[in-house]
């Protein structure tokens, strides 16, 4: 019965994180959605030019702004940088599989991810692999330096697959609303 009970209560708990979502989505109106996708055209845009965009005052795109932020909508504001005009000329996504499922072994490697500057997108994924990687390495010699450092030995990678990146065709982080 102690499980049942758990899983009613994971159950609950994911239904309200849901329904959450929901109602923020929801409760963005027209301005919020047209703040949201200006801003993640140029996040920095002074406030005056943005708000001559959507139409609105300074203060109400501030205030905004502010409550979109603040309510977790907004993130993170960052310039996009291209990885070649910092001298990062290899681009990869690597499909990693895990030795072992358990959940201390796959946050390890997480935090391991959360530590390597090479690495710009770390995704736990479904299918056959257990994550995917996008990182941007100098040369060849760094990457290889990356995969042992690592995909090898302390971090419970069963394999790995390299798959290099021949062109950016479309590289973009917006979600339009």
């Amino acid at each position: 019965i102690k499980n049942l009970n758990f899983i009613f209560i994971v159950i609950i708990f994911f239904s309200i994180v849901i329904f959450l979502r929901n109602y923020l989505m929801q409760t963005l109106d027209k301005l919020d959605r047209h703040i949201l996708n200006v801003l993640q055209q140029d996040a920095m845009i002074p406030l005056k030019e943005l708000s001559e965009k959507v139409n609105s005052s300074v203060a109400t795109c501030q205030r905004r702004v502010q409550a979109l932020t603040d309510s977790g909508v907004i993130t993170k504001r960052v310039a996009v940088v291209s990885p070649k005009a910092v001298g990062r000329t290899i681009s990869v996504f690597v499909m990693v599989e895990m030795d072992n499922q358990h959940s201390y072994y796959q946050e390890q490697f997480e935090r391991k991810m959360r530590q390597e500057d090479e690495v710009v997108s770390c995704y736990e994924i479904s299918g056959d692999y257990d994550f995917m990687l996008l990182l941007h390495a100098k040369d060849m010699e760094s990457y290889h330096a990356f995969t042992r450092r690592v995909l090898t030995g302390e971090f419970h990678v069963r394999t790995y697959k390299s798959l290099f990146i021949m062109n950016f065709t479309k590289a973009d982080s917006g979600i339009i609303l």
